[in-house]
């Protein structure tokens, strides 16, 4: 019975709930950035930028190859490696790309400046942001949950859902629309780099762990002839390098933003041009040296 019910796992599954959801945030998108956006900047302020509209778009193809077939049939029923590339691109991938697509104006609106805007502010506190994504990645690998997950679909889209939203929480410090709300250039790195730390616990035992640690996964169908081991060391494979390759990459992008500037402009041999003011000013600030008396 086991067998038959996983005979195909590429057989074609629509997912019309993630289709309307696509759908429904691209229709929102537009009519923000046409309709609404005019009337809540100035005169003259642009409502949305290239790069908003690009980022968007990116969010929202990782948003439906994340959780629509194949990756998400093979990630439910038959690989936890697909399941940790899931987990990678809804959490690491997505979530920047989504604050980078909203203007200011769009999320100003949205959280506005009462209850709602006082929550935000803490819960995107660095310290507070990191524990609550973390604690969230840890949770979403404990094994009864996983199991527990891939049996119940509104369970697997909360997890999701929960994973997607302390990701923003995380990302807010960094690329977030709100600039009072980021950290420093100088911050950022060390930031990112702690975030790399955490995730190589249950890496590191996904990769050691002796045995089958989510039983679900251990169905006598195998993708690619992938064992269930072998399946096992992947996905902490993927967790380990995928995302601290990401992160590293970023650490690397802001330390050169914040240093390399400073670093090129202290050690140029060039100069600028002096002016015949600056040269007149010189002249003047200096004192005229005494005369000699004979």
């Amino acid at each position: 019975m086991l067998g038959a019910t996983f005979a195909d796992p590429w057989k074609f599954e629509a997912n019309p709930e993630v289709y309307l959801l696509v759908v429904f945030l691209i229709a929102a998108y537009v009519y923000a950035m046409r309709v609404i956006g005019p009337r809540a900047v100035a005169h003259g302020q642009p409502v949305f930028t290239h790069r908003n509209v690009w980022c968007f778009t990116g969010a929202m193809v990782l948003l439906f190859t994340a959780s629509t077939w194949p990756l998400h049939h093979i990630a439910e029923d038959y690989l936890y490696s697909a399941h940790m590339l899931q987990h990678m691109m809804l959490s690491y991938f997505m979530p920047p790309l989504v604050l980078l697509a909203t203007p200011t104006w769009l999320l100003r609106l949205l959280v506005g400046t009462g209850r709602t805007w006082r929550v935000v502010t803490f819960m995107t506190k660095p310290v507070v942001a990191a524990v609550v994504f973390n604690v969230a990645v840890m949770v979403t690998h404990i094994p009864p949950v996983v199991n527990a997950s891939v049996q119940s679909a509104p369970l697997h889209y909360a997890l999701h859902l929960l994973l997607v939203l302390t990701a923003v929480l995380m990302w807010m410090p960094v690329v977030g629309p709100f600039h009072e709300l980021r950290i420093s250039d100088a911050a950022k790195p060390i930031y990112l780099f702690l975030q790399s730390v955490v995730p190589t616990v249950p890496a590191g035992w996904l990769t050691f762990a002796e045995g089958v640690v989510y039983k679900h996964y251990n169905q006598p169908v195998r993708v690619w002839g992938i064992s269930p081991t072998d399946d096992q060391q992947i996905a902490g494979a993927i967790m380990k390098i995928g995302g601290s390759f990401f992160l590293w990459t970023l650490v690397i992008f802001y330390f050169f933003k914040r240093f390399a500037t400073s670093w090129k402009e202290d050690n140029t041999y060039r100069r600028p041009p002096l002016t015949f003011d600056q040269v007149q000013s010189e002249f003047d600030s200096t004192p005229a040296p005494p005369e000699k008396v004979s």
